[in-house]
């Protein structure tokens, strides 16, 4: 199954230019199965999700959060309480946080921004389930990075996403999960099980 689980719309995200209802019916015609709406520090409701299932019936849409942590941000799946995730909480407190709520977290574009990920990784040793080899603002030296990383580090699921913020560049990345999903909890368990695989539309 294809799915794009990292992507912003300007109802939640002021740097997106993104209407969510073109973002929905925009992934139903490239042929996507579902979308993770992952805003800034930001969870939609299940009943404002709705008004999106209605508009693409067929298209699996749930919600997550890009968290503005310290040391970068992190992709975070199948909370129920956002609040308890705060801006600027170190990793390994956000995952633990995470894991509590029986969620994954997901490291966002490692390595941007000059994001020390490797130290990161290795003094703070935050429990996090995956890690994104590429995106649309992921260059090929970005890219490289990660998949080297990622190499190293094949206990974390690798995933593809697009981080889109207008809507042509949806789904130019995507995760291909060899693996039956329907709800948020069978994707969180497709991503513990690392039945991923990051693909270039």
């Amino acid at each position: 199954m294809r799915f794009d689980m990292h992507m912003h719309t300007y109802r939640h995200s002021p740097c997106s230019i993104i209407d969510p209802i073109q973002l929905v019916q925009r992934a139903q015609k490239i042929g996507l199965d579902g979308v993770v709406i992952t805003e800034h520090d930001y969870l939609w409701t299940e009943h404002a999700l709705d008004d999106l299932r209605a508009a693409a019936p067929g298209l699996l849409i749930f919600a997550g959060v890009e968290v503005s942590a310290h040391g970068g941000d992190l992709l975070v799946y199948g909370i129920k309480n956002p609040f308890a995730l705060r801006k600027g909480m170190d990793w390994k407190t956000l995952c633990r946080e995470i894991h509590a709520q029986g969620g994954v977290a997901v490291a966002a574009h490692p390595y941007r921004w000059g994001q020390k990920f490797d130290d990161l990784i290795r003094h703070h040793q935050p429990e996090i389930d995956g890690v994104e080899r590429m995106s649309s603002n992921m260059d090929d030296e970005l890219r490289r990075l990660s998949a080297d990383f990622h190499d190293r580090h094949p206990q974390y699921a690798g995933m593809g996403n697009s981080d889109a913020h207008a809507l042509e560049k949806l789904g130019m990345c995507y995760t291909l999960f060899d693996a039956t999903i329907r709800t948020m909890d069978d994707l969180c368990q497709a991503i513990r099980e690392r039945k991923t695989q990051p693909m270039v539309a």
